[in-house]
């Protein structure tokens, strides 16, 4: 899946180019721009460092529309509005969980003196598998490099990144639900 992300000028509404693996485009809205990384940036370097395959761009690939997109080009797939609500349904935890370690991560790499070991406890006090702490530092470190990159992207410029397919959730089967409506 190809991702683009605008570098516009502070404070106008902002998108993300989406491109899926099977050619359909949405564009996401991203809210007001400013020298800061993007909300959905942090969100592709954190699961993108940290491998996570069901948080937000894992489910994107594999099929998720959220309502903050909008379909641009391509043929979607059959059934693929009831798809993504299963897909939600299904992983909406592990949705969470991603909302929840990229928010900690964001933070983290906004204040390098803070003792992290003590936040990390507990920020992931609720999750059943948090990531080990040199995976948090990795992604830490990460999120720094692209924010340093967003900063030195000129106004009008394009950062795109590949998000790899073997990184997306799987399908959902649709189950009984549709034949028990005829």
């Amino acid at each position: 899946m190809q991702v683009t992300f605008r570098r516009l000028p502070d404070h106008e509404w902002g998108h993300v180019l989406i491109e899926r693996d099977d050619h359909v485009v949405y564009r996401m809205h991203a809210g007001p721009i400013t020298a800061d990384l993007p909300h959905d940036l942090v969100h592709y370097t954190v699961e993108d460092t940290l491998g996570i395959t069901d948080g937000i761009w894992g489910a994107i690939a594999g099929g998720v529309v959220f309502r903050s997109m909008t379909h641009v080009a391509g043929r979607r797939p059959p059934h693929a509005a009831e798809r993504s609500i299963e897909l939600i349904r299904a992983h909406r935890d592990r949705l969470q969980r991603a909302e929840l370690i990229g928010g900690f991560v964001e933070s983290a790499a906004h204040q390098p003196d803070a003792d992290r070991s003590s936040l990390y406890g507990l920020s992931f006090a609720t999750l059943a598998d948090p990531p080990d702490v040199p995976a948090v530092e990795r992604a830490v470190a990460a999120l720094r490099s692209a924010d340093e990159r967003w900063r030195a992207l000129p106004i009008n410029s394009d950062l795109t990144l590949h998000w790899p397919a073997h990184r997306r959730l799987p399908a959902v089967p649709l189950g009984n639900r549709r034949r028990a409506r005829r």
